[in-house]
């Protein structure tokens, strides 16, 4: 193991050291302006910290993102500052690891923006149109000066986020690239699925505080305050919530889903349908906050009446779906596959009687982000490419399943589905803000 490797293992295996956070009804989203500041805090962080460790994991001395306005690579995405929304004209960033100097010193990775300006505080300008008008050859000169040996591009057949250098961007790279820097193109799939998975402590802070948000307008959503039985429909609720959202200056990266399973209906999720005491809801949300995204998904109960909790077999049915998250988070370990993990969980939870469906996937800057695939609903198997990936320490992920319940008072099967935002230490899993262990109370 080199002296790269080593580095990256022992910043990745620190776990980070989290308060504890309990979310308060007053507590409110940081304004736009707060968040830039907090924003170009942690960007500046990421290039001092993760940039540097991914590159000599993955053997990159040249990342090269080049992207036109309006279709945006991922990737590059992430990297501009708060108040560039997109790239402006033809952006070029180029990330070089100068490596650790003779004496010890590391001298870290030099941002460079082939633009006219400079891109937020950490791309410096290095393009002068009026010195040399053509930016691809301006693009050679700084390759040519600093010498990289393997100069990755995102481009990747498995991951469609580390895909985003586009078909002509890459026929004007080629054409503008002298020999030998052409055969020194390289895939940065690692490199970018890398950047776009780690999550540093500060993320983490601001995550819990995305997922709490989450589930309080579940709990908001599921409350008597917002349904009336026989009245409110599925969608009234679904539209309530994403109007919620809003309202707190949050993001969706999807609407709010919500449907309902009841007895004696053959059909076990009911769209746009009128809630009645005794049914069984399900919501799925995905809020943004601070370009991070978080997916849960919760059960409520309607009582009837006369009723002051679920139906004890409902209740056993949702502690059988803690217990098959239980499983399936045991399974996690650093460098293990998404598919040995399924796999392996699979065979547990069926062990311990459960009757298991699982399909969780990572979390971050996109809401199915890239990582380990961890199955998927319809392919309870082991899944090529992506399923293939290692887990990595300091990554987020969505505990994402279902397990399916006969219940003795409803005489029928129940499925319960959830998902809860976590992350991933290098140890163990941790929720970013608790789990659903109780349902949500409505009254007729």
């Amino acid at each position: 193991m080199n002296i790269f490797t080593r580095l990256l293992v022992f910043l990745f295996s620190i776990p980070f050291v989290l308060p504890a956070v309990g979310y308060a009804d007053s507590k409110q989203p940081l304004s736009a302006r707060d968040q830039a500041v907090v924003l170009d805090a942690i960007l500046t962080e990421r290039f001092t910290t993760i940039a540097p460790a991914l590159m000599r994991r993955e053997g990159i001395d040249m990342w090269l993102l080049i992207s036109r306005e309006n279709n945006e690579d991922p990737v590059l995405k992430t990297m501009l500052p708060s108040d560039w929304f997109k790239a402006r004209r033809r952006t070029m960033l180029v990330l070089f690891d100068r490596g650790i100097d003779a004496n010890g010193v590391d001298a870290g990775v030099e941002a460079l923006a082939v633009a006219r300006y400079n891109v937020g505080e950490v791309f410096q300008s290095a393009w002068n149109p009026e010195l040399e008008p053509d930016q691809w050859q301006r693009l050679v000169e700084l390759i040519a000066e600093r010498k990289p040996q393997r100069i990755g591009v995102n481009q990747s057949a498995g991951f469609a986020a580390a895909d985003g250098l586009i078909a002509s961007e890459k026929e004007a790279l080629l054409a503008a690239l002298p020999e030998p820097y052409r055969d020194r193109l390289v895939s940065a799939e690692g490199l970018a699925v890398g950047w776009l998975e780690t999550r540093t402590a500060a993320e983490i802070e601001h995550y819990q505080d995305a997922v709490g948000w989450a589930q309080q307008i579940i709990a908001e959503g599921f409350s008597d305050a917002v349904i009336e039985p026989g009245v409110t429909t599925t969608t009234d609720i679904e539209w309530w919530m994403l109007e919620r959202i809003y309202q707190l200056n949050l993001g969706a990266w999807f609407p709010p889903t919500v449907t309902l399973q009841r007895v004696g209906e053959a059909n076990p999720r009911l769209t746009d349908a009128v809630v009645q005491a005794g049914d069984l809801l399900h919501v799925d949300i995905g809020v943004v906050y601070m370009r991070l995204n978080t997916d849960t998904q919760q059960h409520a109960y309607v009582l009837k009446a006369g009723e002051t909790a679920a139906p004890a077999s409902l209740q056993q049915a949702l502690a059988a779906g803690n217990q098959l998250q239980d499983v399936l988070t045991a399974e996690f370990a650093s460098g293990r596959s998404g598919n040995d993990i399924l796999l392996s969980a699979l065979t547990k939870a069926k062990q311990q009687g459960l009757r298991p469906s699982i399909y969780s996937h990572p979390i971050g800057y996109h809401g199915h982000a890239v990582g380990p695939t961890i199955g998927m609903w319809d392919q309870q198997r082991a899944i090529p490419v992506t399923g293939e990936y290692p887990l990595y320490p300091n990554t987020a992920h969505s505990i994402e399943l279902n397990n399916t319940f006969y219940s003795d008072d409803w005489q029928q099967d129940v499925v319960i589905m959830l998902e809860e935002s976590s992350w991933f230490d290098g140890q163990q899993v941790h929720y970013l803000h608790g789990r659903q262990q109780q349902f949500h109370l409505i009254r007729e």
